[in-house]
């Protein structure tokens, strides 16, 4: 009984003080947030409304709006899940209150694991928001492929969390300048199968995307919510994202309790 209070504490305190509190206290910021959701759904129906027969020639006859609206809705968790503990990183360095997570029951690896859990609430609001907007535009998903999806959302997050580790592991050793974040906050957009088919990009792109482990997600997302395709028929995409998780997620949790380590026994954990 203990245990599961403190993991409820730690959850309110994460998620509901640490997290919503602060987020809904910037009113402003909050409401443009909430913009930035629903802003490119309207502007890439309109885009695929105006570029359509070109567009559905790309994808094989598919609905644009429906490929947009998975991309947006799910791309969120994948850049939101690694800029966010990079973030709380860096601000906790900032305040110069890291030393007290360090020496908190939670320790690094629950303030890892607990300052990833605002962006995936953040996210899911996010993901609710943009499909049901989808839907409103026309978009039907379909429920027998909704386990599949399931499967594959978890593995997605799962790999994510690996590299948001790897991400967190930059910020305690360069304090400022993380390029891992960067890239998955800016061109997951671009190269992740998120507004448009990787096979639109050049080819050397196209090698590339097919190295992050949404672009897989998101074809398996697609084409379980969209057209109900089951387990059996995406086994390939699936194995894919479970060796993704096998390589990210104890990767990045080894860098970043070296890199804990380091900046720990060299006296710079808190410096920025």
């Amino acid at each position: 009984m203990p245990g599961h209070v403190s993991v409820l504490s730690k959850l309110y305190a994460y998620l509901y003080l640490r997290g919503f509190k602060v987020w809904i206290s910037y009113k402003t910021n909050a409401a443009l947030t909430m913009l930035s959701w629903i802003i490119p759904v309207f502007t890439y129906y309109f885009t695929g409304t105006a570029l359509g027969n070109k567009i559905v020639s790309v994808l094989g006859g598919g609905s644009y709006t429906a490929f947009v609206v998975i991309g947006l809705a799910f791309q969120g968790y994948v850049s939101s899940t690694i800029t966010t503990v990079s973030q709380r990183l860096r601000n906790e360095q900032l305040y110069g209150t890291l030393e007290y997570y360090v020496l908190s029951p939670s320790g690094m690896l629950g303030f890892l694991t607990y300052s990833s859990l605002w962006g995936f609430a953040l996210n899911s609001i996010n993901m609710i928001v943009i499909l049901a907007i989808g839907f409103g535009l026309g978009v039907r998903y379909s429920p027998s492929g909704i386990m599949t999806a399931s499967i594959i959302f978890i593995l997605l997050l799962l790999s994510s969390f690996g590299i948001a580790a790897i991400s967190g592991a930059v910020v305690m050793i360069t304090k400022q300048g993380n390029p891992i974040a960067f890239f998955f906050s800016t061109f997951t957009a671009l190269m992740g199968n998120t507004v448009f088919p990787v096979t639109a990009l050049p080819w050397y792109l196209k090698e590339l995307s097919y190295a992050i482990p949404l672009t897989w997600a998101l074809q398996g997302l697609r084409e379980s919510l969209l057209e109900g395709v089951g387990i059996g028929a995406l086994s390939n995409i699936i194995y894919i994202l479970v060796a993704f998780t096998l390589i990210t997620l104890p990767l990045g949790l080894y860098l970043y309790t070296k890199a804990f380590d380091k900046a720990r026994k060299d006296g710079t954990l808190s410096q920025y």
